[in-house]
């Protein structure tokens, strides 16, 4: 009888990608691919570092969240959640992760005006002549 892996890089990859509620189409548009690859992908037991790495990027998480990734721990997880809400029902829950650095994203934005800059500059440097 076939057990299945544990360490299905495929599976961890869906089961991560339906948590975040989003549909293989839009994993797919995201690497730059089809709907037909990601289902290929889901199903294979092992992929590439690197095709993990953008798998990682485009879900919003760590290559090794992928590869470490269990339901058991998602479960624990949740219970534990509902019953901290249950022991202190009145109680916010604070525990929030951001999916992006703010830093990167400062970076990013800065980079862009920059950009915007030196096109404004050369339109007017056009202008000019």
């Amino acid at each position: 009888m076939n057990t299945p892996s544990k360490n299905h890089i495929g599976r961890k990859i869906s089961r991560i990608r339906e948590l975040k509620d989003m549909k293989q189409e839009a994993l797919a548009a995201a690497l730059g691919t089809n709907q037909q690859a990601i289902s290929m992908m889901e199903n294979s037991e092992n992929i590439d570092e690197d095709k993990l790495k953008e798998v990682a990027k485009a879900l919003g998480v760590t290559p090794d969240a992928i590869k470490n990734f269990s339901e058991e721990a998602v479960i624990n997880i949740i219970n534990n959640t509902f019953s901290d809400f249950k022991d202190n029902s009145s109680a916010i829950n604070y525990n929030c992760s951001l999916n992006f650095n703010p830093l990167d994203k400062l970076i990013e934005t800065y980079e862009e005006n920059k950009k915007l800059y030196e096109r404004l500059l050369e339109s007017e440097k056009n202008r000019k002549i």
